[in-house]
């Protein structure tokens, strides 16, 4: 009878040798780990926390040929976030890549231990601007990374009469608007130098849709006021309001702003008699500053989206995602999108976490998480 040896066993490894390894080695050798588990794992080492924010880990288990996932289950796929004050500060997440409604929630005070005072306001970028009423502060966090950071208001008991968050190339923007006397003054939050500034002289009125904010493009702020409709430029270098050239389509009945953060700007608006709109439009703004009608909306759907909102076009706002342009009623649970790829329009199913009868207080946000987004 043959007897086989034992094989001797291998000593354990010296810790210390994962501090000697180059570190594009290390990120080789974590990258292979499940992106669940090294998330996990993050807060045991510094160089572990600050290698997670490095852009080419993150390519790895972002592209398809992820060892640690597919591009289908990867978290860093863009979702679709829908807040209603019956969720409790849950926010369902709709899977653009699988075109379906996860059954999880991204759980805002789970993310941050929140209190009961921080209200979300906006979101872009990856990162999520909210309002501490307690603190008189802003927070502006990425609940991927749970990281935050707290911006006192630029003065105490500061009424935000409007506010608009907008990520750039090289950080994020804070516009907080507010009237004094006969005029507007204007604060504008800049991440790359962490202060504000302060602008005032602006004689045109926003209105009080706070649901849609203003549009980042080409270096400014570019908002669409009420009637009479007009679009103004917030320069954010200069701080002065300036008017585009081209002038607006005829017979609007209301006027939305949607930027795609890579050189276009679209107009969503109503075209109709007596504050009616009998067809929604869209239109692109040309290198001569004219607007170009380039789609609109089919009849049936005009139809659904002009009952959904009972000529109450305050309720109305919109933004871009991932090549979607998304329009949404604070009273209506789904989202009317024109995807700009097809040329062709669509709803987006409802929730089905939201409960049947359920009138207003709808709110989306764009939501691409991006780990290494600083805050």
């Amino acid at each position: 009878m043959n007897y086989s040896l034992p094989s001797p066993r291998s000593p354990p490894m010296d810790p210390k040798i994962w501090s000697k390894l180059p570190p594009e080695i290390l990120e080789y050798i974590l990258s292979l780990l499940p992106l669940k588990t090294f998330l996990n794992l993050r807060s045991t080492c510094k160089g572990f926390w600050s290698l997670i924010f490095s852009p080419s880990f993150i390519s790895k288990h972002s592209s398809p040929s992820s060892s640690s996932s597919s591009s289908s289950s990867s978290p860093f796929s863009s979702f679709l976030l829908l807040s209603h004050p019956q969720f409790d500060r849950h926010f369902p997440l709709y899977d653009c890549t699988l075109a379906s409604w996860r059954n999880i929630s991204l759980s805002l005070s789970d993310s941050l231990h929140s209190s009961s005072s921080l209200n979300t306001i906006v979101s872009s970028g990856g990162l999520f601007c909210l309002s501490d009423s307690t603190s008189c502060s802003l927070l502006v966090c990425n609940l991927l990374a749970k990281s935050s950071r707290k911006i006192e208001y630029p003065r105490y008991h500061l009424y935000l009469e409007h506010l608009t968050f907008v990520t750039t190339p090289t950080g994020y923007i804070i516009f907080v608007l507010c009237s004094e006397s006969a005029s507007s003054i204007a604060y504008v939050y800049d991440s790359n130098v962490q202060t504000w500034k302060q602008f005032g002289g602006f004689g045109p009125i926003l209105g009080d849709n706070h649901h849609q904010q203003g549009v980042f493009f080409n270096g400014g702020l570019y908002f669409a006021t009420p009637e009479p409709f007009s679009v103004v430029i917030f320069d954010l270098e200069s701080g002065r309001w300036e008017r585009p050239v081209g002038e607006l389509p005829g017979q609007l009945t209301f006027v939305r702003l949607v930027s795609d953060g890579e050189g276009k700007l679209y107009l969503v608006g109503g075209v109709g008699n007596n504050g009616i709109s009998r067809s929604i439009k869209l239109w692109e703004m040309g290198e001569d500053g004219n607007w170009m009608e380039i789609q609109s909306l089919p009849d049936l759907m005009c139809r659904k989206f002009v009952s959904v909102c009972y000529h109450n076009y305050e309720h109305v706002y919109c933004f871009w995602h991932e090549g979607m342009i998304c329009i949404c009623c604070y009273t209506w649970p789904e989202i009317l999108y024109y995807l700009i790829s097809r040329r062709t329009w669509h709803w987006l199913p409802r929730c089905p976490s939201l409960p049947l009868k359920c009138s207003c207080g709808f709110k989306w946000f764009s939501f691409v998480p991006k780990l290494y987004a600083s805050v």
